[in-house]
């Protein structure tokens, strides 16, 4: 065969750098944002974040109606204009002609700081103490010999974050230097000592050990503490599989003192080393506020999380007067800093638009909570909104709402439903609030298994398998039924 041309027609789809840029921002989180717009501040020199501007709801309608705050002719920046640095003569001339105006004013920024004026210098917040550095400052104030001290040291490196010594003695010692001339011994003296210091249950090879600790470390009048020893140290698991008429034939007690027995147990810490935790609690900053208003409820933006930026209007004000092609690079990034205002913009309108379709339809749940969420799809919101079912999907994503019910993240309105025999469907939201409530409601002593919860449902409507019941269960961490007996 001999080669031939040939003309085709097709349609295919070409994402721009714009589009794929506001594709990456859509998918980012509040606090993903922030960090991703200081990071590109730092590096554009034409993008600037203004604290100035009031509220984020203001300066929304400041950029919807085309006006970037403080700056009022930001949009009439032609895109491929560029501009010349000045020379001295121009500066020269520029004062003549006493057009300054443009000029930073750093004046007095130079001048000699009075000596009775406070220098503001930031706080910064002390460091917590950290179990390793607890423990030394323990073991440095013990009448212990230098050698004995070391390998105490030594074992406080090999605790866990939880406070245990997980690590084998014996491997341990087969892991240290000859030279040291430690033994399997001096490993065990160094173990008591550790398991002697503050706070009680440190240095514990298991739970049961660092129970057994921290009880030993009660007073002996304690009430009940011989007892909880007993429990403890011989039939922890009975305690934990809740085999309550076993153990009081055990410890020969009833009810009243089984559940004293319990209350002991149960205060004590089975992690000793997490009050030393220097884990950082992280904030959600929610997205979407949700109030209501005449009855109805609406979402609006969250002011607090909108990032206020502006085009520096120094280099603005350069590129509005002069062009040439040696500042070619400053006028690129001029573009990127108004592309990334208007990426921003629409990431918000976008997720603005998605929160009130789903309050729209989700106003029983606000009402009346979730045992009234209405079962509903990605698929439906995105018809509503012509909008792709990915983007709803982006949007749901790491998205939070504030309500007077808590916070939520959007991907919380969507889930399956489940088929009512009247020929309806119930939300799988609603049917695991149900099924909080029902156990949270059960008795103590007899609490609910899965079938029995799965008849109750069924009895309102729902028809709902054990299994799903189970499942259910297990995703809202609920232990099951033998685990749930009290005293």
């Amino acid at each position: 065969m001999k080669p031939t041309l040939q003309l085709k027609t097709s349609q295919h789809l070409t994402l721009t750098p714009q589009l794929q840029e506001s594709i990456r921002l859509l998918q980012l989180s509040t606090l993903e944002l922030n960090q991703e717009i200081e990071r590109l501040a730092q590096e554009n020199p034409l993008l600037e974040l203004d604290d100035s501007v009031g509220s984020g709801i203001e300066y929304l309608g400041a950029l919807e109606a085309g006006v970037e705050p403080l700056s009022a002719d930001l949009m009439e920046i032609p895109e491929e204009g560029g501009s010349k640095l000045l020379s001295e003569d121009s500066l020269d001339s520029k004062k003549e002609a006493g057009e300054t105006d443009w000029l930073p004013d750093d004046s007095g920024s130079r001048g000699m700081r009075d000596d009775d004026d406070e220098r503001d210098f930031p706080q910064q917040a002390a460091e917590p103490q950290s179990l390793r550095e607890h423990l030394n400052s323990q073991l440095s104030l013990s009448q212990i010999p230098e050698r004995d001290r070391k390998i105490v040291g030594l074992l406080i490196d090999s605790l866990d974050d939880d406070g245990y010594l997980a690590q084998d003695l014996e491997e341990l010692v087969d892991l240290l230097p000859p030279e040291l001339e430690i033994d399997i011994d001096d490993l065990h003296i160094a173990r008591e000592l550790l398991q002697h210091l503050d706070p009680a249950g440190v240095g514990a090879r298991n739970l049961r050990e660092c129970l057994v600790m921290q009880l030993q470390a009660l007073p002996e009048d304690t009430p009940y503490r011989d007892q909880a020893l007993l429990l403890v140290g011989n039939h922890l698991e009975s305690l934990a599989s809740r085999d309550f008429c076993a153990i009081k034939k055990l410890l020969h007690c009833d009810d009243d003192c089984l559940r004293s027995i319990q209350n002991l147990i149960t205060r004590l810490n089975p992690r000793p080393g997490m009050a030393f935790s220097s884990a950082v609690a992280r904030y959600i900053i929610p997205d979407v506020i949700v109030t209501k208003i005449g009855g109805v409820w609406v979402a609006n933006l969250n002011p607090e999380a909108m990032p206020r930026l502006r085009i520096n209007r120094l280099y603005a004000d350069i590129l509005k007067r002069y062009s040439d092609d040696s500042t070619r690079r400053l006028a690129g990034q001029l573009n990127e800093a108004k592309w990334l205002i208007k990426n921003v913009l629409q990431r918000f309108s976008t997720i603005l638009k998605v929160s009130a379709a789903v309050v729209e339809r989700q106003q029983q749940f606000f009402e009346h909570g979730p045992v009234a969420m209405r079962p509903m799809v990605l698929r439906e919101i995105a018809s509503t909104l012509d909008l792709h079912e990915s983007t709803i999907s982006r949007v749901t994503t790491q998205k939070f709402m504030r309500t007077p019910r808590g916070i939520f993240e959007l991907k919380y309105f969507f889930g399956s439903h489940v088929a009512t025999d009247t020929g309806g469907v119930c939300s799988a939201t609603a049917i695991r609030a149900l099924i909080k409530q029902l156990i949270s409601a059960e008795e103590g002593k007899k609490p609910l298994s899965d079938s029995q919860i799965s008849e109750i449902l069924g009895q309102q409507g729902i028809m709902v398998a054990r299994r799903t019941v189970a499942k259910y269960r297990e995703s809202m961490h609920i232990p099951p039924v033998n685990l749930r007996k009290s005293v």
